[in-house]
């Protein structure tokens, strides 16, 4: 919750039309904020007055919030319209494209950059541009280079710095990974279907007489199939296991329904030297709080890697729970396992068939001399379905083609090839 400063109100302060803007600034941090609630906050106040500043936010936070997702939004949003107007100029320097080390000097508290983007509406001071040395005008003709967001698809998630680093979890924030349903066994009425019902049709006739009027016809029905991610988060995967958990935070929170969706539910699971189920903290709206929940969670953050084992205890722990009627799983990792390769082949084997279908994501195919030489690499590479890039963006994105083509297995062929050399 915010800290409360006093600050001097204004002397004739235009409080609903301070109150709509505010509105609209939770709307856009993604709170479900409509004119009725602007009404109902308006009221309120007028209700309880305004002198005490406490119970201020809290008669704002009764009229907007409805979620426990979005209180550490609102409580963002509120310090910022309402008690530090010097911390939004804070974090509007702390948005622009100034580079200043690999890292950012001050890590954000969750929800803190969402509310400044709400609140500055896009509107980011432009950085100075520099002057030739002689006043001369340069101009660049730039029409055959990539646009900056073109290149910041295809850039490889190690190489990029803090500034590109946070472009692009806003762009994996605005991804989906849309899926076909998958068609059941059981049938409907559809008076379009493929399918004769002749017991119903029957049982209509015996109403007419035996005479038979209409042919009754059934379809078969669809259900969403489910999610299922493993990623792991050793040092060598941690840069690309941040962003591939930003990616399927946007999935797991995606809206729209089928159409753009499509997945039943999303699990999530990390692991190192051990495995982790953050599939409860991806639930959460607001992926600076998600993320930092799910990271507090994992202990073995950046740690060493037993993927043979924790595999072992997704099967036995897990596989029953979350992998019913065929799951979709994405498997994160660059397979650099130094256990037992028969025990991990084993497990890798039972992982697949508890599937209907195993993509393995690795990053180390972004080099193009790439070879399956880990003894790791050879134990898994027989048991999936597909095998993709996972470094970047673009990767990230043909993720979608991938799941809808299940003849696609990706760069699996073509490393097997080597292995039969």
């Amino acid at each position: 919750m915010a800290d409360y400063v006093q600050l001097a109100l204004p002397d004739r302060p235009k409080l609903v039309a301070n109150l709509t803007h505010f509105a609209r600034a939770l709307r856009k941090a993604g709170l479900k904020v409509g004119t009725g609630r602007v009404i109902d906050a308006v009221e309120a106040v007028a209700a309880a007055g305004f002198t005490s500043r406490r119970d201020f936010y809290w008669t704002l936070h009764a009229c907007f919030v409805s979620r426990p997702e979005d209180r550490a939004v609102f409580a963002q949003v509120f310090r910022l319209y309402w008690r530090d107007p010097r911390y939004l100029e804070h974090m509007m320097a702390a948005m622009l494209p100034a580079i200043r080390g690999v890292q950012e000097e001050r890590g954000a508290k969750p929800a803190e950059k969402r509310a400044a983007e709400a609140l500055l509406d896009g509107q980011l001071p432009d950085a100075p541009a520099e002057d030739a040395p002689d006043g001369t005008e340069i101009e660049l003709d730039a029409t055959m280079t990539l646009s900056a967001e073109e290149r910041l698809k295809t850039l490889d998630f190690e190489q990029m710095s803090a500034a590109e680093i946070a472009a692009a979890k806003r762009m994996l924030a605005g991804l989906t990974l849309p899926v076909k349903p998958l068609k059941t066994r059981r049938h409907r009425p559809d008076a379009h279907g493929a399918r004769a019902d002749w017991r119903r049709t029957i049982r209509d006739a015996c109403r007419t007489g035996g005479d038979i009027h209409r042919m009754a016809r059934t379809a078969r029905t669809e259900r969403d199939p489910t999610l299922v991610v493993l990623c792991d988060i050793s040092g060598s995967m941690s840069q690309y296991s941040r962003m591939v958990l930003h990616f399927l935070h946007a999935v797991a929170n995606a809206r729209g329904g089928r159409k753009t969706q499509g997945w039943a539910r999303v699990h999530g699971f990390t692991f190192g030297t051990r495995l982790t189920n953050i599939t409860r903290h991806l639930r959460q709206r607001d992926v600076d709080a998600a993320l930092a929940a799910a990271g507090a969670e994992a202990q073995d953050w950046q740690g060493g890697t037993r993927i043979g084992a924790c595999l072992h205890a997704f099967n036995r722990d897990w596989s029953r729970r979350v992998m019913g009627q065929g799951a979709v799983v994405l498997l994160v990792t660059d397979g650099l396992d130094r256990e037992a390769p028969e025990d991990l082949a084993r497990e890798m084997q039972r992982l697949r068939l508890s599937s209907r279908r195993l993509i393995w994501l690795n990053p180390l195919l972004r080099w193009d001399g790439f070879a399956p030489r880990a003894q790791g690499i050879r134990a898994m590479l027989p048991h999936v379905d597909s095998l993709r890039a996972g470094h970047s963006i673009a990767a990230l994105e043909d993720l979608a083609a991938v799941i809808s083509r299940p003849e696609d297995a990706g760069e699996k062929a073509r490393l097997l090839a080597m292995l039969a050399e």
